[in-house]
């Protein structure tokens, strides 16, 4: 079974105060909308969170999501992986690794990676990349890379196990730029804006 784990908790430290996460996106905060998205492939999903009294988790109050709580998060992205990918239950043989920052990817991006996985090779990694093929999110991990996902540290995220991964690698091309755009500053989002207007 395919799982999803929506990484939100990150301190949106180049925010400069405000919160990546919790800005507009379709009407909603962007943390419930990635959610609503991942939750309409029928997978289960899992997300990560600095703390059960966040606004964050208020704003997934009533999603069928699990909260998965990473007290440690400031010390980079990985400490959320770890936390995630330690709680998965046993009858998860593949994760989806989908940053909460990246607006652009749609419920039929994410469908599309779902789809890929079921007809990919048993043990497979997919990575979404461009349209003109730059590799990028989402990731899915097979359970054999479980072992190093909850071993990495820093702020590289899963980089590394990417990198070491000697079975078949299967790229899925997403529209545009879905799979790289990622917004972290007051500057990026306002620059995704104006592009959305």
């Amino acid at each position: 079974m395919l799982s999803i784990l929506l990484l939100a908790a990150g301190s949106s430290s180049r925010m400069r105060g405000a919160d990546k996460l919790m800005q507009d996106v379709d009407g909603n905060p962007l943390i419930r909308t990635m959610a609503t998205r991942a939750l309409d492939t029928g997978c289960p999903v899992r997300v990560t969170l600095p703390d059960a009294a966040h606004p964050r988790a208020k704003a997934l109050a009533d999603l069928d999501v699990t909260q998965a709580i990473v007290p440690d998060a400031d010390m980079g992205m990985a400490h959320s992986i770890r936390a995630g990918v330690s709680a998965l239950p046993a009858t998860v043989t593949a994760v989806m690794i989908l940053p909460a920052d990246m607006p652009d990817l749609t419920a039929s991006d994410l469908m599309k990676m779902h789809q890929a996985f079921t007809a990919a090779p048993e043990g497979a990694l997919l990575r979404g990349v461009t349209s003109d093929n730059h590799a990028g999110h989402p990731v899915i991990f097979p359970q054999e890379c479980f072992e190093a996902l909850s071993q990495i540290s820093g702020d590289q995220g899963a980089r590394s196990v990417v990198k070491e991964f000697a079975g078949p690698v299967v790229h899925v091309p997403l529209p545009d730029h879905h799979a790289l755009t990622d917004l972290d500053t007051p500057e990026d989002w306002a620059h995704w804006r104006n592009c959305q207007d």
